[in-house]
């Protein structure tokens, strides 16, 4: 194994909980509630998938595209505006320590995410000069469980994709990973994550495994 491949919510940061935060304000403004329990079906998946479920939430149905693409930038200001004053104290627990170790012993390191803010969320982190290759929503535009987001940061790191680690907290990331043909690490619940070749509880327990 030559690299690895960090997904950034839930792994390196919690910006989840920002995106929940400016879903449920869209939903208050369309007038209905969205509670956490509802926000578990968006973990993985991409904006305009969320924003669908979000209003099926709702009971809100016919809307035309151009509304639906209104509503997602509505959120993503909402989102944009909480996550402008995030720095390194919302780093995950033994995430920075364990991104120094892997690099000190030789790893390229980058980043597979979604999200469209991943670079300057790493920025605002103090973590952007860590990561050897940052792959985002800007240049992934195929949502996971398709391996893209992985395969482009494989690319830009060149490294093949057999000899690859990803590091995620989604299924939907899991199985990106695999389709990918790359070697996974699960954080989180083994009950939903057990697809991955080794899952452990949280960011922290990262320190005391051995890398594949």
């Amino acid at each position: 194994m030559k690299a690895i491949i960090f997904d950034l919510d839930g792994v390196v940061v919690d910006t989840a909980k920002y995106h929940y935060l400016a879903w449920r304000k869209l939903a208050e403004e369309l007038g209905f509630a969205f509670e956490e329990e509802h926000n578990e079906r968006l973990k993985g998946v991409s904006r305009m998938r969320s924003l669908e479920i979000v209003l099926e939430v709702g009971g809100l149905a016919g809307m035309s595209e151009v509304q639906k693409q209104e509503l997602a930038e509505r959120k993503n200001g909402y989102y944009l505006n909480m996550i402008s004053g995030i720095d390194q104290s919302e780093i995950l627990p033994g995430i920075s320590q364990f991104i120094s170790r892997q690099k000190r012993a030789g790893y390229k390191i980058a980043l597979g995410s979604a999200s469209k803010s991943g670079r300057m969320i790493l920025e605002k982190l103090g973590l952007a000069d860590q990561f050897d290759a940052i792959v985002d929503g800007n240049l992934a535009e195929r949502a996971k469980p398709d391996p893209q987001v992985f395969i482009k940061a494989a690319e830009l790191l060149g490294v093949p994709c057999s000899e690859c680690i990803v590091i995620e907290d989604a299924a939907a990331g899991i199985d990106a990973a695999l389709a990918g043909g790359m070697k996974c690490i699960g954080v989180g619940d083994k009950a939903i994550l057990g697809k991955a070749d080794i899952v452990v509880p949280d960011t922290e327990a990262l320190s005391g495994i051995e890398m594949l």
